[in-house]
């Protein structure tokens, strides 16, 4: 059939079809842009490129302690206080070395060892010792860094020093009594104690120095590795001279410490009973020199020699060097040693012999 209707009937086909058309377009559209399905795809791009991004680097702390390199909240400006630590069998456990920020094992006489611990950055009214004497060369090494010599007793020699060259100090004996005590769970000489607390007040009434110039070592960032290495060190074991003074370590790689032994078994702080540990460990050879029958020392802690430098379980052959007014400083190459942050201890053994009869390593 032909006519105005059948046109009419055509066009509206026409219309429809259009318009259905144009709804299909704008459905695809929809699913193509819409925000409902937008979404989830932006949020997998993002999430896609975050992972690709490397991890934000740690902050560098505000404050370093100058002796060990950890962060602190404050700054750390108290002068250091070098308290001589008695280190005989009798005197072991010692109380309050786990708080030192360095500690020094040397040589005194006949054979026995003497511990110099540096307390700046911790202490309170922790308790430390037993205090013991002080020779020339241990009031060298307190100047070393600053640090205000703690003792009681000395040799003549050391007296000397300090009376003559009217270097502060405090001394149980004859200026400083009134800072120090006894405990009676041990024997004299053995049981002399006191506390970085009193050790600052007694310092403040004798109008000494509450500052000082201290030296600062370089140490490796968060996450660093030794550089210069010369071979892995698991554990190693130190001779001074007597069998009852062998020292030793082993490397615990869970918090990067060196465990302390001392004739094989763990050297533990009488206040807590925890096991000593160091960062690093380090050996140097100095010469040394008999006085008297005694057998009092003489200790050349000047100029330069042989050391060994344990971090991380690797071992750097290195050298230390002291010039006056520095601290001693161990360096590789004319380059100096990172050290790792956290407590140090250092041992100066005798250069009669090569530092390698000193020191005996085991690598696993």
């Amino acid at each position: 059939m032909s006519g105005p209707i059948s046109q009419r009937n055509h066009w509206l086909r026409v219309m429809a079809s259009a318009l259905l058309c144009m709804t299909l377009m704008s459905c695809s559209a929809m699913s193509n842009t819409g925000e409902s399905e937008s979404v989830p795809q932006l949020t997998k791009q993002e999430t896609e490129k975050e992972a690709l991004e490397p991890p934000k680097e740690q902050s560098i702390p505000a404050f370093t302690a100058p002796l060990t390199g950890l962060p602190v909240e404050q700054p750390v400006l108290e002068r250091p206080l070098a308290v001589m630590i008695n280190n005989a069998p009798a005197a072991r456990p010692q109380a309050g070395l786990i708080q030192a920020d360095m500690v020094y094992e040397i040589l005194a006489e006949g054979g026995i060892t003497r511990l110099v611990a540096f307390f700046q950055s911790h202490g309170g009214d922790v308790k430390i010792g037993p205090v013991r004497s002080i020779r020339p060369y241990l009031i060298e090494l307190g100047e070393t860094y600053g640090a205000l010599p703690i003792h009681a007793g000395g040799s003549t020699d050391a007296y000397a020093i300090l009376q003559q060259q009217k270097k502060e100090h405090l001394d149980e004996i004859s200026n400083g009594g009134a800072y120090f005590w006894r405990s009676k769970d041990r024997r004299p000489p053995h049981n002399l104690y006191t506390d970085v607390n009193r050790l600052r007040k007694g310092s403040d009434s004798k109008g000494y120095a509450k500052q000082t110039d201290v030296p600062v070592y370089s140490y490796l960032k968060s996450g660093e590795t030794p550089v210069m290495v010369d071979e892995t060190a698991a554990s190693l074991q130190i001779r001074f001279l007597l069998k009852s003074y062998r020292v030793s370590y082993t490397y615990d790689p869970a918090d990067q410490q060196y465990k302390r032994f001392v004739n094989e078994k763990s050297h533990v702080d009488q206040n807590n009973n925890q096991q000593l540990s160091a960062a690093n460990v380090i050996v140097m050879s100095a010469r040394h020199r008999t006085l008297d029958d005694v057998g009092r020392l003489s200790v050349e802690l000047d100029g330069s020699g042989e050391a060994m430098v344990f971090q991380q379980g690797q071992l750097i052959q290195a050298e230390w060097q002291h010039t006056p007014g520095d601290a001693i400083r161990f360096m590789k190459n004319g380059v100096e040693i990172p050290l790792t942050p956290g407590t140090s201890y250092i041992h100066v053994v005798p250069a009669d012999t090569s530092l390698k009869e000193h020191v005996t390593i085991e690598a696993n």
